[in-house]
């Protein structure tokens, strides 16, 4: 439990989140994919649930603790804006906790995704989703898993602006969907139709709007259409609320969540591939001559100088990840060292922070 390791001061800081890009998500999102989700602000549906010691957020059948900063919780079904902190991802002794009126009070400290907090900054009366849209689904998913609906929303390839935190991998040409603020996944259907062929990996056609009916289903946390038909269709007018503050990007760095091989490891295969994801995507045009490869130590005395590592790479968006492939197998039993430099860039503009891990070549 949260509690466990964490304690409340005091009241914190007020967290001004006006401003700030948005994510619309779910409980089970937040959780499956907290790396991606960490230090940003969030929009979900659910109920407070009071549960001791913390009062909790219900979404469908998840759960996660809440910290209210300036509101107050109120019955039913709401609307909550907030920021995720995914605290086993701050040092123990980091001061934006402080910020937060969080301090320490048991060991051990909980690992990435263990314990999550949700600093909710605002609350509203949410309508119950009945009729089937694109935010219906987004934010309520529970309310339409297993039913056939038919939505329209603008195409966005495979996930080429990062709208979603991963991707199902059910075909080759699954694709994001999304309208205003909200975004799903439609699988199993290639975007194309009599008058229309788009390709998932190609930003030019992201500005097509589409009407596609499928079945809703929810995968790892992410919410998909399993597509049966799909047509064009025209985008529809967009009311933006005169209270509304318009969305202005907060450059948060992004980070390596997972690598293959791991930093460390041992006996890896010469022909293996290396794979980095990382928390958010990547501006796929800012990664070359940002990755740098090389052995790990001096060449013995004596010996001939190794074969210079080449690699290739390659990017994917679906699910975040930088593949690089050798031209020719790196020497047996040699350390290799693989750096991510400075001016990776993700897809917001952000910075990624620099990364490095060394493993070693086997036989």
């Amino acid at each position: 439990m949260l509690a466990s390791v964490l304690l409340v001061l005091a009241a914190p800081a007020h967290l001004d989140s006006q401003g700030a890009t948005r994510r619309v998500s779910t409980i089970a999102s937040l959780h499956e994919y907290s790396g991606y989700f960490h230090l940003q602000d969030v929009l979900v549906h659910g109920e407070f649930v009071e549960s001791s010691p913390r009062t909790l957020l219900r979404g469908g059948e998840h759960d996660i603790a809440i910290q209210l900063d300036g509101v107050s919780a109120s019955p039913g079904l709401v609307e909550v804006r907030g920021r995720l902190l995914d605290i086993g991802r701050f040092e123990p002794g980091d001061v934006r906790l402080v910020a937060y009126g969080l301090t320490r009070e048991v060991d051990p400290w909980p690992r990435p995704g263990e314990e999550l907090l949700l600093v909710v900054t605002g609350v509203a009366d949410a309508p119950l989703a009945v009729t089937p849209s694109l935010r219906g689904l987004a934010t309520q998913p529970w309310r339409f898993d297993g039913q056939e609906v038919t939505v329209v929303g603008q195409f966005r390839g495979r996930n080429l602006f990062a709208d979603s935190p991963n991707a199902p991998r059910k075909s080759r040409y699954d694709f994001v969907l999304r309208s205003a603020d909200a975004a799903v996944w439609v699988t199993d259907l290639p975007p194309k139709g009599e008058d229309f062929d788009l390709s998932v990996d190609a930003r030019v056609d992201t500005g097509q709007w589409l009407q596609v009916t499928g079945v809703v289903a929810q995968d790892r946390g992410l919410v998909t259409i399993g597509g049966t038909a799909v047509t064009t269709a025209t985008a529809p007018e967009v009311h933006t609320a005169e209270d509304e503050p318009a969305d202005i990007a907060v450059l948060i760095a992004a980070e390596v969540v997972f690598s293959s091989p791991y930093d460390g490891e041992i006996d890896v295969p010469p022909t293996a591939t290396v794979r980095v994801q990382f928390s958010r995507g990547l501006d796929a045009e800012t990664i070359a001559n940002q990755i740098r490869v090389s052995y790990g130590d001096s060449t013995l005395p004596g010996a001939p100088p190794p074969t210079p590592l080449e690699f290739e790479h390659t990017y994917d968006a679906g699910i975040r990840a930088i593949e690089i492939t050798f031209t020719q197998p790196p020497d047996r039993f040699r350390p290799v060292h693989v750096e991510l430099l400075e001016g990776l860039r993700a897809f917001d503009g952000a910075p990624v922070s620099p990364w490095s891990l060394t493993f070693t070549t086997g036989g």
